[in-house]
């Protein structure tokens, strides 16, 4: 992913706005703005940092999309869970409000739709 694909993400994630990411930041919203549109520009490094760690995430996973290795296997595994973890946020949400026998069938039906 881009470096606009890596800050949208983050953004809804954190549910967070533009005006309070660059109010955080110090950065003006035109900039962010211009980081998140179609044919975006790549920050300086200087805020790629500030957006970074208002975000609390490394800069290598804003630009790439990965974290800086510490251990690779583990962190690799970590990486996978929190990427998984950000893609279904929303859906594990609504599921966590779901009686046992709704999540019953959600399962049974996911396990279903898996063998098909």
């Amino acid at each position: 992913m881009a470096f606009k694909e890596n800050l949208k993400t983050e953004l809804e994630f954190k549910n967070l706005k533009v005006k309070e990411i660059a109010s955080q930041t110090g950065i003006s919203r035109r900039t962010i703005d211009q980081y998140l549109a179609t044919a975006a520009k790549m920050p300086s490094a200087e805020n790629a940092v500030k957006i970074a760690q208002v975000l609390g995430v490394s800069v290598e996973y804003l630009v790439n999309g990965t974290e800086p290795e510490k251990n690779p296997s583990a962190k690799q595994t970590e990486q996978n869970q929190l990427h998984l973890y950000r893609k279904y946020h929303d859906l594990i949400e609504k599921m966590e409000g779901f009686s046992e026998k709704k999540q019953n069938l959600v399962n049974t039906l996911v396990n279903n739709l898996a063998d098909i």
